[in-house]
């Protein structure tokens, strides 16, 4: 069988480079849902999913999924299955 996927909204946020959005990815996550910052050579950025701790990388998207649970999905996918919506405010 076959199985497409229903039409649904989610929010995201990017991770810019350097995690130079930090205290937007904090403000959309909650501090509860991020894991403390590993200071290896490089800054990684861990967030708590459903699955786990799970990486974020620069570049990728953090969704917040539909029971409010957040995880990371690479940009190449994101692009592939979403795209933004445009509101009309008139």
């Amino acid at each position: 069988m076959k199985y497409k996927t229903k039409p649904c909204e989610v929010e995201a946020i990017v991770a810019q480079s350097g995690y130079s959005n930090l205290n937007e990815i904090l403000a959309f996550v909650g501090e509860d849902n991020l894991c403390p910052i590993e200071r290896n050579p490089n800054y990684i950025l861990k967030i708590k999913t459903l699955e786990g701790n799970m990486s974020i990388s620069y570049g990728d998207y953090i969704i917040k999924g539909l029971k409010g649970e957040f995880y990371p999905c690479k940009p190449d996918i994101f692009e592939m299955k979403y795209e933004l919506k445009i509101t009309d405010n008139k």
